[in-house]
């Protein structure tokens, strides 16, 4: 049954936003006026789109986040194996959607179960909050009959990742903080206190030293140019994006970080591993193995790992071994390779994989640690120049005046 989002008000005068079901919008509108609601706005539900009422320059893309995500596949996982109905889990988890987003988008998906499509057909409408992983699981899970199993690992898979990427953000996030304090209190003290201390010695015969010339006119473009600074940082960043955008630069790119140490192996593990994971659970669902290869391309950010993975997808269906696919290029750890080699001759392939993710997991924790570990002290060391660049460009004068007095 189709679903259409509505702006309406009530008997107290009250704006009112949700999502009915009727098999036309002329029948929501007098669905709505049987429950005392005025209908203002009525559009048949996309979500992923804006929320109705809203202005189009303020409308931003609907979407499940990933732990949105996470959390509802958890949720419909256990109430799969409680013995619901796909239909009833749908309606216990609208009505514990955490916001008007993410009711529409699984009101949206109830609607397309009731109208007599399968749960993956009705997934298949909404890409940009379902990933291809979910969906393709997801049809593997109805055919076999074992949805709520497969759902479950699909939750774990995706707590996992959620995990990891958290694991990620709080071992960066001292980091960061160091480096944003850092560059306020330089900021600070080149807008404020540099002048002030330096201001006497402006107005003398002496001629300044270069270091603290250099240092007053960056506090002079500081003070006086902010809009100007500003301007230039948001060029660059429009420039950066614009480059980004363009597929050919951000692959150079991507090799280029992937060559370099600490990053490089780094970001070569977070790749492995989310490729591993991929097709560990897809593999492991039944799902054909270029299918899995497909789909396991497209959950990888870095171009140059995706091309690799699409060419051993080309490869394994010309004959190749999955292995020696993945080995042409170059670019996965052996490890992970030898696990592939082994699971493929052992008949444990999906076993073999979940495996080289868990150990790939391993390896990106500590590489986050070092990469932390080097970061802390380098930010401190960096601020400490900086400041003492600072003392030096105060002091350097006054030793200076102190040298003409005393001859």
């Amino acid at each position: 049954m189709p679903a259409y989002s509505y702006v309406a008000v009530d008997a107290q005068g009250r704006t009112r936003r949700g999502v009915v079901e009727a098999e036309a919008p002329r029948l929501a509108r007098a669905g709505l006026r049987s429950e005392g609601l005025v209908p203002l706005e009525l559009a048949a539900v996309d979500p992923e789109a804006a929320a109705p009422g809203r202005r189009a320059w303020l409308a931003r893309p609907r979407r499940l986040s990933r732990a949105e995500l996470a959390l509802v596949t958890r949720r419909f996982a256990l109430l799969l194996e409680a013995g619901l109905t796909v239909e009833q889990c749908l309606d216990a988890l609208i009505e514990q959607a955490q916001d008007d987003a993410s009711g529409r988008i699984l009101a949206a998906v109830r609607a397309e179960v009731l109208a007599g499509h399968g749960l993956a057909v009705a997934l298949d409408r909404f890409p940009a909050s379902f990933p291809d992983i979910y969906r393709a699981l997801v049809g593997t899970g109805e055919q076999s009959g074992d949805l709520a199993n497969v759902m479950s690992r699909l939750a774990g898979y995706l707590e996992s990742r959620q995990a990891m990427t958290q694991s990620a953000g709080l071992a960066l996030l001292y980091p960061a903080i160091v480096a944003s304090a850092a560059l306020l209190i330089v900021i600070g003290l080149l807008a404020y206190v540099v002048p002030q201390v330096v201001e006497v010695f402006q107005h003398s015969r002496q001629e300044l030293p270069f270091l603290t010339r250099a240092m007053l006119w960056t506090s002079a473009a500081l003070q006086g140019n902010w809009a100007a600074v500003a301007v230039l940082f948001v060029v660059l960043a429009a420039g950066a994006r614009a480059a980004w955008v363009r597929e050919a630069w951000r692959a150079r790119t991507q090799a280029r970080l992937l060559r370099m140490p600490v990053i490089g192996p780094l970001l070569l593990g977070t790749g492995t591993a989310r490729l591993a994971s991929t097709l560990a659970i897809l593999v492991g669902g039944g799902v054909p193995l270029l299918q899995a290869l497909a789909a396991g391309a497209r959950v990888l950010g870095n171009l140059p790992l995706r091309s690799a993975v699409e060419d051993a997808a080309r490869l394994v269906r010309e004959g190749s071994s999955l292995h020696r696919a993945l080995e042409r290029h170059k670019l996965f750890p052996p490890i992970f390779i030898h696990l592939v080699a082994s699971g493929e001759a052992s008949g444990r392939l999906a076993y073999m994989l979940e495996q080289a993710a868990k150990h790939q997991d391993l390896e990106n924790e500590r590489r986050i640690r070092l990469l932390t570990g080097i970061l802390e002290p380098a930010i401190i060391v960096a601020m400490g120049i900086v400041v003492l660049l600072v003392v030096l460009a105060i002091l350097m004068p006054i030793i200076e005046m102190n040298q003409l007095v005393r001859s």
